[in-house]
């Protein structure tokens, strides 16, 4: 390439053979008909190499295409092109009076991107993102264009697919009325008595739970509640409510995070704990994600707890939610309703990979599933045994993508060929 292309974080530099920005989605069928190994670059938040094609690929930027987000309020539908973001979706969907029924922490992340690889937000009844998606579109590798819609006997693999498919040039979501979050913080929940029960009463007290600990010391330093103003206020006696305004990662400005405080406002405006006007643009972090069953929430707390002093040298802050059962194949949280750990490390690589290994150890047992856009070291025949269903997303890749066009070394890795 004539430019150095990295991710969001910077510990990822592309190896394609050329970044491409198609004007059109005819430029964008040319391109990738004409092209031996194609992928796609979304907002660049994954820190591994699942975007990469290789040297001998081509990388496919979809920001210069038009940025649409069609709704279509009697149907509650919006269709949204590829390239769009979080934010971007989120003040359209508004502006007619509807509503998305959950969002990620960062509302700078791309639609498309997310939901191929199984980003979610929090709450024990909102799957994620890929819940309320009903018809996605790809360009396949003959540059033809394929709709796949839910009821479809292979829509279960054509959502949360890693870029394995085609390049997805719009969505089309479920929406719902518009409705405003009150987000409330409270600090210290202790681990001491945090039972199954406990842990899911904690868990269900708002519509949005997060949990924050940076692991120095047992328990949690932050709970962050979103409660929907349609929905009673949340009971939580756990812990006290916070006296200044908090930021998940210690010592960061508390300005860049939503409104707190039991403040109301518009659902995108709180559902993210970061402000859409303020880009993390820095990226001084890696991250790590692993999605368990649910029934293993405190087993998974109380290994953590015992590796805290391997853990909280190279850790920022950790973070605790709960995430509903989702269908899509390849998604983390496929068939089971669960909780996931998610650790916003340093920005080392050498220092934080040994804890990533120890730590998969610790979680051994547990059926932990990586997020596919984080950094982790789980052997390739580990994550095949964990998915159900990955001979049937196998035999769609072979439909859809004959060639192998869009399985990078990432993906031929996962799929096992």
């Amino acid at each position: 390439m004539t430019e150095t292309v990295t991710n969001w974080a910077g510990n990822i530099t592309y190896t394609a053979k050329e970044l491409r920005r198609p004007r059109s989605l005819d430029a964008l069928r040319s391109l990738v008909a004409d092209g031996a190994r194609v992928r796609v670059l979304g907002s660049g938040h994954s820190f591994n190499v699942i975007a990469d094609p290789g040297p001998d690929g081509v990388l496919l930027s979809l920001d210069a295409l038009p940025p649409t987000a069609d709704v279509d309020t009697a149907a509650r539908t919006v269709r949204v092109a590829g390239g769009v973001r979080y934010a971007e979706l989120a003040r359209a969907v508004h502006a007619h009076g509807l509503a998305l029924p959950n969002m990620a922490s960062l509302p700078h992340i791309s639609v498309a991107g997310s939901v191929a690889t199984g980003t979610h937000g929090s709450g024990v009844g909102n799957g994620p993102l890929a819940a309320p998606v009903r018809a996605v579109e790809l360009v396949t590798g003959d540059g033809t264009t394929v709709t796949v819609e839910r009821g479809e006997e292979r829509f279960g693999g054509a959502v949360t697919a890693l870029g394995a498919l085609g390049v997805v040039t719009a969505l089309t979501l479920d929406l719902e009325p518009a409705y405003e979050v009150e987000q409330h913080v409270f600090t210290e929940l202790p681990l001491t008595g945090l039972d199954p029960a406990a842990f899911e009463t904690v868990m269900s007290a708002a519509y949005s739970v997060s949990l924050f600990t940076d692991w120095r010391e047992p328990g949690f330093r932050q709970v962050w509640l979103k409660r929907r103003t349609d929905q009673p206020l949340p009971d939580f006696p756990f812990a006290a409510p916070a006296t200044e305004k908090m930021h998940p990662v210690p010592g960061m400005p508390a300005v860049n995070c939503t409104e707190q405080f039991g403040a109301p406002g518009p659902w995108h405006e709180r559902l993210p704990h970061f402000r859409a006007e303020f880009t993390p643009s820095s990226g001084a972090e890696l991250q790590s994600e692993y999605l368990l069953p649910r029934r293993y929430a405190v087993d998974m707390l109380t290994a953590l707890d015992g590796i805290r002093d391997t853990v909280a040298p190279v850790l920022q802050t950790c973070e605790i939610r709960a995430v509903a059962a989702d269908g899509q194949w390849l998604s983390p949280a496929y068939g089971r309703d669960t909780v996931a750990a998610h650790f916003t490390w340093i920005e080392d690589t050498a220092a934080v990979l040994p804890v990533v290994r120890r730590l998969e150890a610790a979680l051994d047992g547990f059926e932990a599933r990586p997020h596919w856009g984080k950094v982790f070291t789980t052997p390739a025949h580990v994550l095949r045994e964990r998915y159900p269903r990955l001979d049937d997303f196998r035999a769609l890749a072979a439909e859809l993508d004959p060639a192998g066009k869009f399985a990078n070394a990432f993906v031929r890795d996962v799929l096992g060929g």
